[in-house]
């Protein structure tokens, strides 16, 4: 659910906050107020286009920030998938908007626009008159179909979807070994050639990780002498003056000492092991010497090899390991050209056995479609019979194209008739903007078990409609309001009062500027904004009371 909306610095508002409720949330306010603005930024808050003359002028920067709250199981899953866990509860996504640029967050870490977009799309669902088109489109509707269809047809699509992912992978492989016989002499020819370069250098993995050290240390060997014989001369060389002879003089020295007290002797035998890692040190450093010891003959062989080994890997790829891993996929591509007619025989029966598998899931999708048709048009004409749409008629059609995709042989089409006695036509060529926005809602409502998106939000819902059939629509609002959060903009008075929590959005001006603001009303500035959208300029008493009646009849429907 949207707990809370801040916005700063955007258009006409200079900074607000909403926290909005349960069930169904109204906005209202005057033409021209901000109540798009409002909803727009929330769309922005969600990864929606944006462009620097959106700021508020003047401004720099603005701020568009959501707080969710998250309950649901399987929401939460989902966003543990993406590495997203709420915070007490909560999820904020926020996007800060510069010159140029905006920086999107979520719980405060920075994320991309595409992780943005998806968290959003499991929490939001803004429904705006520009959604209807989603109706107009018929590509859309078979995505609808198999969202009401539900479990029946998921397993299925994901059927689908990884034997036709196969079946491709067939044909690109099928097109890529059609080869005439001059063209396999030439492509055999050449990996015969590759294989027996690469075969002839007798790779090892890894040792062109071991030949570079090795060059590097030989191409340094000579500092790294000097450096090691000084060292040695100072720890142990030939000829004294060195610590090892310093130190057998200690000794020497203090065994008297050693045998005076325990003192004496404790300090006497650390000197004793001091000496002997000393003399460690010496016979490691002495073996540390000779590894630096090489013949020209060896800094030859070492570097013809690595120049060797950078040769294969320009040609076949960036480490040994590639490189042999290129051989073997050679190897097995001779074995196919050797035997080309035999390959290219397998290869067939491999795409008719798969061919025949794609058909049998496809023609399995398209019958549970077509029985999940029925049904979806029912429920949604029973919810458009509850929108006011009195004697219509719909369908949707599963036409089998014979054709494959991920997504099976089917395309789907919504049918109209809306008047008696008219034949059935296409959805997109005959229903009007507020027809669209009311067969939008029945399908939405028709959804809502599908959906799990916590919170929906309608703009220009009422786009059209009046009368009967706005108080339909804010029934239909109110009902979808019982299971989930919706938030909804309308210039119309049922809708208006059906709200469980009523906002005003208002415009102000001064001398300097024009600021938009957000209030939430109570029952009696909901019952006076109620009035305001009755009456306009002129309210008078008997139009209080009406609006007084019409909260009190919308709470009677509750």
């Amino acid at each position: 659910m949207l707990q809370n909306l801040h916005v700063k610095n955007l258009a006409l508002i200079d900074e607000t906050e909403v926290d909005f409720g349960r069930g169904l949330n109204i906005l209202t306010g005057e033409t021209g107020a901000g109540k798009s603005i409002l909803l727009g930024s929330v769309g922005l808050a969600l990864g929606g286009r944006y462009s620097a003359d959106m700021l508020r002028n003047g401004a720099g920067s603005g701020l568009v920030e959501l707080t969710f709250s998250v309950e649901d199981e399987r929401i939460l899953q989902k966003l543990e998938a993406m590495d997203i866990y709420p915070e007490d509860g909560m999820i904020t996504l926020s996007r800060r908007l510069m010159e140029g640029r905006s920086i999107s967050r979520i719980n405060g870490e920075n994320v991309n626009m595409s992780v943005l977009k998806t968290a959003a799309g499991l929490l939001i669902d803004i429904h705006g008159q520009h959604d209807n088109q989603t109706l107009l489109n018929r590509k859309n509707h078979l995505a609808l179909l198999d969202l009401y269809a539900g479990e029946r047809v998921r397993p299925w699509q994901e059927q689908m979807r990884r034997q036709y992912r196969e079946y491709q992978e067939i044909c690109r492989q099928e097109a890529a070994s059609a080869l005439d016989e001059e063209g396999r002499r030439r492509e055999l020819s050449l990996a015969e050639y590759e294989v027996h370069e690469i075969e002839e250098a007798a790779l090892i993995p890894g040792e062109d990780e071991e030949t570079e050290a090795l060059y590097r240390r030989m191409t340094e060997s000579r500092r790294m002498t000097e450096a090691v014989a000084e060292a040695y001369r100072y720890a142990g060389g030939d000829g004294g003056a060195n610590a090892s002879d310093f130190l057998s003089r200690a000794i020497r020295a203090f065994q008297e000492a050693a045998e005076f007290d325990e003192t004496g002797a404790q300090l006497y035998s650390q000197l004793l092991e001091v000496d002997s890692l000393l003399n460690d040190f010496n016979r490691e450093l002495s073996d540390y010497a000779k590894s630096f010891e090489f013949s020209e003959e060896e800094f030859r062989e070492t570097e013809d090899r690595l120049n060797l080994l950078n040769h294969l890997k320009a040609k076949y790829g960036n480490s040994v390991s590639d490189i042999l891993a290129y051989c073997e996929e050679k190897k097995k591509r001779i074995e196919e050209l050797n035997d080309y007619d035999s390959y290219q025989r397998e290869l067939q029966e491999k795409k008719a056995r798969v061919l025949a598998e794609v058909e049998q899931t496809a023609e399995k999708l398209h019958q549970i479609r077509q029985e999940s048709a029925v049904f979806f048009a029912a429920d949604i004409r029973a919810q458009m019979a509850e929108l006011n749409f009195l004697d219509t008629r719909l369908e949707l059609r599963v036409t089998d194209t014979g054709r494959y995709s991920a997504d099976g042989k089917d395309e789907a089409e919504f049918y109209l008739a809306v008047n008696p006695g008219e034949p059935l036509k296409s959805l997109e060529h005959i229903a009007s903007g507020g027809e669209l926005s009311r067969i939008m809602l029945a399908v939405k409502t028709v959804l809502a078990d599908e959906e799990d998106t916590p919170t929906l939000i309608f703009d220009e819902i009422d786009t059209g409609i009046s009368g009967i059939t706005a108080g339909k629509v804010a029934e239909k609002l109110r009902r979808i309001g019982k299971s989930r959060q919706v938030i909804c903009i309308t210039h119309l008075p049922q809708i208006a009062a059906a709200a469980d929590v009523h906002f005003l959005i208002e415009k102000t001006a001064d001398k300097e500027s024009v600021k938009t603001g957000i209030e939430r009303l109570s029952e009696e500035g909901s019952v006076k904004e109620l009035a305001r959208i009755l009456g306009g300029d002129k309210v008078t008493a008997h139009i209080v009371e009406s609006a007084k009646e019409m909260k009190q009849l919308a709470k009677c429907h509750r």
